[in-house]
């Protein structure tokens, strides 16, 4: 893989230093890639995670009373389907 080309790609200028500099390391982690690539892994399931991962909820706890859904939405500045709305940040 030609890094000057990846650098176009990323619009990233580079000297010939830095390009010399750059193909000999991406060829050196293309190489290690392929070492990767000879691993049988069959019969091994994918996973997203190495280690489990798993939702961790704890049971609310408050000081007191708190308030009522009608006491929070009557002094929300905007409310629809009985929840505060909140205004639009992405466009």
């Amino acid at each position: 893989m030609d890094v000057r080309k990846v650098a176009h790609l990323a619009r990233i200028e580079l000297t010939d230093a830095e390009a010399e500099e750059y193909q000999g390391q991406m060829n050196h982690i293309l190489k290690y890639v392929e070492q990767l690539n000879s691993i049988d892994v069959e019969g091994i399931e994918p996973t997203a995670h190495a280690a489990p991962v798993f939702d961790v909820i704890r049971e609310d706890k408050t000081n007191g009373p708190g308030l009522s859904q009608k006491a929070v939405l009557f002094n929300a500045p905007a409310t629809a389907h009985e929840q505060i709305k909140m205004p639009k940040v992405i466009e």
